[in-house]
């Protein structure tokens, strides 16, 4: 995997704990300007981007990325600050939002969830997307569980999981699904609800409140 963060302290602290895992390998550690190169060079799984830097922006990097032929998965480092850029960042196809001062023991896990094709997203994350909802986005948003109703119950099963950050492989598991039965429920049920991703699908889920039933 790669990081990219505009601070050298940041960059060492998430390469030192990334390391020490033993079934993750940063390869890289970068500021901005080499980000895109050394996303080509090495052709990481995973990738994390903070979202604001001085030299070249996060929202550049992120785009610059997902256009690449079988671009990686990429999530933005962030302290969320910038609403803006956080939506920004969502419509631009990152696949989640860790925060800076993610707990270590926390950080390897998640990662391993993005490569494996998951949705992360703090409830932290979650919370400051729905507010900084435009208006207009705000109205589509207030009918969630309309949009909900379309899916079976079946695909409703998968959104909910989907929304707790499990992959595709783990929906399998938990609902005895093959992968590509999963996969088949993800793109109708993402078509149904007229969203372009996960991290959507999920913050979806939780206006429309899939997610306080299961508590």
């Amino acid at each position: 995997m790669v990081v990219v963060d505009d601070e050298a302290l940041v960059r060492s602290g998430f390469r030192l704990i990334l390391n020490a895992a033993p079934d993750i390998e940063v390869v890289a550690a970068t500021s901005g300007a080499g980000a895109f190169g050394a996303v080509q060079e090495h052709r990481p799984d995973v990738v994390l981007v903070d979202i604001r830097m001085p030299d070249v922006d996060g929202l550049t990097i992120l785009g610059r990325i997902r256009d690449m032929p079988e671009p990686p998965v990429v999530a933005m480092l962030t302290t969320f600050d910038a609403d803006e850029y956080v939506l920004k960042a969502l419509h631009l196809g990152a696949a989640g939002f860790l925060l800076k001062d993610t707990e270590p023991e926390h950080l390897a896990q998640l990662v391993r969830t993005l490569a494996m094709g998951g949705v992360v997203m703090s409830p932290k994350a979650s919370r400051t997307l729905l507010r900084s909802l435009p208006r207009a986005e705000e109205a589509v948003a207030d009918r969630a569980d309309t949009r909900v109703e379309r899916l079976t119950e079946r695909e409703r099963d998968v959104l909910v999981l989907l929304a707790e950050g499990l992959s595709n492989a783990e929906i399998g598991v938990r609902l005895h699904l093959g992968t590509g039965t999963v996969k088949d429920h993800v793109s109708a049920l993402l078509t149904k609800l007229r969203v372009s991703g996960r991290v959507q699908a999920a913050l979806l889920a939780q206006r429309a409140g899939l997610l306080d039933t299961r508590r």
